[in-house]
């Protein structure tokens, strides 16, 4: 006989993971953003993986919803996570020499 639900056990787990990430995402300096950024990418891959298992094995509908949805979710992370790296690291390259007579263009 089970004491607590396994339900109550996933949701608990669940509202604790929100609660670190939030504290851990919020605590990272400004200079740490980009390396984050690429080991948050990789992180969500690990997550895909948890997630499409979730899925797989569970037995209830809701739990094969949920699944599928923090697969959606965690490939919408990643996919978001490329997007935002790859604009910062464009702020790093060198933007070419102007020449002398030209004029720079109004944004």
């Amino acid at each position: 006989m089970e004491l607590v639900s396994p339900t109550i056990t996933n949701l608990i787990i669940f509202v604790l993971a929100i609660y670190v990430g939030y504290h851990v995402v919020w605590t990272v300096t400004p200079a740490l953003h980009t390396p984050l950024m690429a080991v948050t990418n990789a992180i969500s891959a690990i997550v895909i993986v948890g997630a499409m298992l979730a899925a797989a094995l569970t037995e209830t509908g809701l739990g094969k919803t949920m699944g599928v949805l923090a697969v959606a979710l965690a490939a919408v992370n990643i996919f978001g996570g490329f997007l935002v790296t790859r604009r910062m690291l464009e702020m790093f390259k060198k933007k070419p020499a102007r020449k002398a007579g030209e004029k720079e263009a109004s944004k």
